[in-house]
């Protein structure tokens, strides 16, 4: 039988801080491309080293560093990392000096950190971890892959005491605005908090690193267990309904004990569709909340609402500015994130209180 795995540290990096969405006082962007709120990265990097990253790097290092302080821990035995775009902002350093220098003399630094898996591999650097490190990049399940794989690795070896897993996107000058372009971006500039109340086209963006610190121990302090965690492809609302009653039968659960159910509702009229519809059948006994108006929609920011659901498990408390229905959800005991990302790839993670 497989061993229960937890959650027993957790780090952050949005566009909100845990005070500013707990307090009721969110951040407030009038752009539909808004940055995340940086931390003091000195606390966490030597200078010298700042000085040459991009902000995927400075996020992922440091929020990592965050959740393994938060579970006492000084080394893991394992990092995976998931990065729907990798470093952007390298990417775009590279690609423009390649032009402005006509492909001659160039200096690889950019190049080389360029490539996804650069944050797992400074990450492990800044550690001396020289355990298991992977990097998935499947678009919008690249965090939900990097959490499968967490899972798989402490089944498999049951020895191992903590495995580091986390996601981060950043945002770029030049190709995070190609969103405009793609349909991805909503054409008019909005304020985030209306995001909903806006009925068009496309929807707004951020950057986000968040990591967790995953183990088979239940220690007095952790935050969730993670139950279970599923990517699949679907074309319809029934069809995605027959699959996540599929999913909870097969952790034991009915959709009318679902405590709380985070929504990945990105203020896209056709995507929200689908949203709509479960809220309506599937989640309606459920408490309903959101979260994309307040961090902005990217690859890996299911991470995003992880770090919420813990919060919200150790608090006991759900901020109204994430609610979406009248149901109170009060002392959760099984929350349910659910995703959903270019109309057909769906993503589900199950969290219990431990």
């Amino acid at each position: 039988m497989s061993r229960a795995v937890y959650i027993t540290g957790i780090g952050a990096i949005s566009a909100q801080t845990e005070e500013s969405i707990f307090s009721e006082k969110p951040a407030v962007y009038t752009s539909n491309i808004f940055q995340a709120i940086s931390p003091n990265f000195k606390e966490y990097i030597p200078a010298m080293a700042l000085r040459r990253m991009s902000k995927a790097i400075k996020m992922g290092l440091t929020a990592g560093k965050i959740a393994l302080q938060d579970a006492n821990v000084e080394l893991p035995d394992a990092i995976i990392t998931g990065t729907g775009e990798g470093c952007k902002q390298d990417t775009e350093k590279f690609l423009e000096s390649m032009l402005s220098q006509e492909e001659e003399l160039l200096t690889p630094t950019s190049f080389i950190q360029s490539t996804h898996n650069t944050v797992g591999g400074q990450i492990a650097l800044n550690l001396k971890c020289s355990g298991y490190n992977v990097t998935y990049s499947q678009e919008s399940a690249s965090l939900e892959s990097a959490l499968i794989d967490s899972v798989l690795l402490l089944h498999e070896k049951p020895s191992l005491n903590s495995v580091l897993v986390g996601g981060v996107d950043e945002v770029s000058n030049k190709i995070t605005s190609f969103g405009f372009l793609n349909g991805f971006l909503k054409q008019e500039e909005i304020e985030n908090l209306s995001l909903f109340s806006h009925k068009s086209e496309g929807t707004i963006t951020s950057e986000g690193a968040f990591f967790f610190n995953l183990t088979t121990e239940n220690k007095k302090d952790s935050y969730a267990q993670l139950k279970a965690v599923s990517s699949l492809k679907a074309e319809s609302s029934i069809e995605v309904s027959e699959k996540i009653t599929e999913f909870l039968l097969k952790n034991s659960l009915r959709s009318q004990e679902l405590d709380i159910v985070f929504l990945g509702k990105n203020g896209d009229l056709d995507q929200d569709e689908i949203y709509d519809e479960l809220q309506n059948t599937i989640f309606s006994e459920s408490c309903q909340l959101a979260y994309k108006h307040l961090s902005g929609d990217f690859n890996t920011v299911t991470g995003f609402a992880i770090w919420l659901s813990c919060l919200i498990f150790r608090k006991q408390q759900i901020p109204d500015i994430l609610k979406l229905n009248a149901v109170s959800g009060a002392n959760p005991k099984n929350i349910l994130l659910y995703n959903l990302a270019s109309n057909t790839n769906h993503s589900l993670i199950l969290l219990q209180k431990p």
